[in-house]
C-alpha cells in the first residue's frame, strides 16, 4: 500500500526528554479538555490538550503541562485509571508505566502535595502492555515477553496470573462486562478469559505473525480487530474462529490496533 510521504504534523510540542510513548486518557476526566501522558527516558508528563475542533475560542491546539512525574528509567508504556479526575477536589491524577527494568509504577498526584508511587515486581522479561479495569479502575493487567498475563490490585498484589504460549503483545478488558479480558499473544492467537473462574474462553487464529496488537469494537463487542505483519484482520466471533476480513495497512509491520467507535486505525512500528 502506498504511503502519503506529503503529510505533516499538524500540532508540535516541544519535550526536554526522549519521548517512547504517548498516551490520551481514553475516559472522561471531568474536562473539556484532553489528558495527555508521555513518557520518556526519566520522566512522564502529564498535561491537557484543547483543541480548536473542540473549544471554538482555541487557535489550532493549546497545550498546558500539568505535573513532570521523575520515573528514574526509560517509560515503555503507560496506561490511564478511570479513576483520574480534573473536576474533583483535589483533583486526582492516576496512571501505571511499564518500564525497562521490567517493573510496573503506578502514580497518584492530586497535582499538589500529593504524589505518589508504588511499584509491582513480578515479571520476569519485557512488558508489552497494560490496561486498567475500566469501570472502577481497581485492577491492572499487564502482558509480556515472559508468556504472562497478570492481574493486580492497587497495592500491587498478584490477583490472576495466565500462562500464554508466546509473548503477550496487548490486553484489553471488555467494555461493558469486568470479568472478560482479552490478550492478543505474538504466535497470532487471540484469547479470551474469564476472570472468575481464571479459565479460557474462547480463541481467534490469524494465521499470520506476529500478531503485535488487538482491540474490541467499542460499538460491537462481537467485532474484534488487530495488526499482524503489514495487515489488519477483523472478526465476527459470532461466525467464525478466523478472520472475516483481511487487508494491507502499512509497507512495513504495523504496530498497534485501537478501536475508536465505527473507525478504527493501526499505526506503524517505530
Amino acid at each position: 500500500m502506498k504511503q502519503d510521504s506529503t503529510r505533516t504534523t499538524s500540532y508540535t510540542v516541544d519535550c526536554e526528554d526522549y519521548v517512547h510513548v504517548v498516551k490520551f486518557n481514553p475516559f472522561d476526566s471531568g474536562d473539556s479538555c484532553s489528558l495527555i501522558a508521555y513518557g520518556g527516558n526519566n520522566y512522564v508528563v502529564v498535561g491537557t490538550c484543547r483543541f480548536q475542533e473542540e473549544d471554538a475560542e482555541v487557535e489550532g491546539m493549546q497545550y498546558k503541562t500539568l505535573r513532570t512525574f521523575h520515573h528514574g528509567i526509560r517509560v515503555d508504556a503507560i496506561a490511564w485509571s478511570p479513576e483520574t479526575r480534573l473536576d474533583a477536589i483535589p483533583p486526582q491524577i492516576r496512571f501505571c508505566t511499564a518500564a525497562s527494568d521490567r517493573k510496573l509504577r503506578l502514580f497518584t498526584s492530586d497535582l499538589e502535595d500529593k504524589n505518589e508511587f508504588k511499584t509491582f515486581d513480578g515479571h520476569s522479561d519485557y512488558i508489552n502492555d497494560l490496561v486498567f479495569a475500566p469501570n472502577e479502575g481497581q485492577e491492572i493487567a499487564s502482558v509480556s515477553d515472559d508468556h504472562t498475563c497478570r492481574v493486580w490490585d492497587l497495592e500491587g498484589n498478584e490477583k490472576a496470573h495466565f500462562v500464554l504460549r508466546s509473548p503477550g503483545m496487548s490486553v484489553c478488558w471488555h467494555p461493558e462486562e469486568a470479568f472478560k479480558l482479552m490478550v492478543a499473544e505474538k504466535n497470532g492467537t487471540i484469547r479470551f478469559y474469564d476472570l472468575i473462574t481464571q479459565q479460557a474462553i474462547l480463541s481467534l487464529e490469524c494465521e499470520q505473525t506476529p500478531l503485535m496488537s488487538a482491540d474490541w469494537c467499542l460499538k460491537n463487542t462481537l467485532k474484534i480487530g488487530a495488526v499482524a505483519g503489514s495487515d489488519w484482520l477483523i472478526w465476527d466471533i459470532t461466525r467464525s474462529s478466523y478472520p472475516q476480513d483481511k487487508r494491507p495497512v502499512h509497507i512495513d509491520r504495523a504496530r498497534l490496533f485501537r478501536s475508536d467507535s465505527y473507525y478504527s486505525k493501526a499505526t506503524i512500528k517505530n
